[in-house]
């Protein structure tokens, strides 16, 4: 993969492109329907909100597992280590804003160097999750509810976060 980020940018822009055309091709509303309705359908019809609270656990937990399994954890690690050792110095040079200013930019440095190691979880995931969100507008415009007194968006956000905060932990996912 010569430019992760390219290729990033190019299949983000099909799934988009595929959202925006949801209506306007019919083909592609039926097809992810076909595949959804029975399945991530029948688990919300079946309790809406703990059918929820489920897929959007099996959701985060397969981006986890594609997160651990697509990245370098070893590289990911260190480089982690090493921008919380920066972190350290720099709260040790408060008195000395050229020597923060120092660290900073190569904490930058290092946030970018790890930027194309976790970037390809995200081409494995960005088209599906794009799709799956356009399929949940339309359930939801169909069954209009709350789960745990929110809109779905913000369920799905908050339990996304919660879930993943758990399966990384556990999964040591860096």
């Amino acid at each position: 993969m010569k430019n992760p980020l390219l290729l990033m940018f190019g299949i983000m822009v099909v799934g988009l492109v595929a959202a925006g055309l949801w209506d306007a091709i019919p083909s592609i509303k039926t097809t992810v329907h076909a595949l959804l309705d029975p399945t991530a359908g029948a688990l919300l019809d079946w309790h809406l909100t703990f059918g929820f609270i489920l897929f959007v656990a099996l959701l985060t937990l397969i981006t986890t597992i594609v997160q651990k399994y697509g990245t370098d954890q070893n590289a990911l690690k260190a480089l982690r280590e090493e921008q919380k050792l920066i972190q350290q110095q720099v709260k040790e040079h408060k008195a000395d804003p050229a020597k923060q200013m120092e660290l900073s930019k190569k904490s930058m440095e290092l946030a970018m160097e790890s930027m194309p190691l976790t970037m390809r979880p995200v081409l494995y995931t960005s088209l599906p999750f794009i799709l799956f969100f356009r399929w949940f507008g339309d359930y939801f415009t169909t069954n209009p509810a709350k789960i745990l007194g929110m809109g779905w968006i913000w369920a799905y956000l908050l339990l996304a976060i919660i879930f993943s905060s758990i399966f990384r932990k556990i999964g040591k996912v860096y």
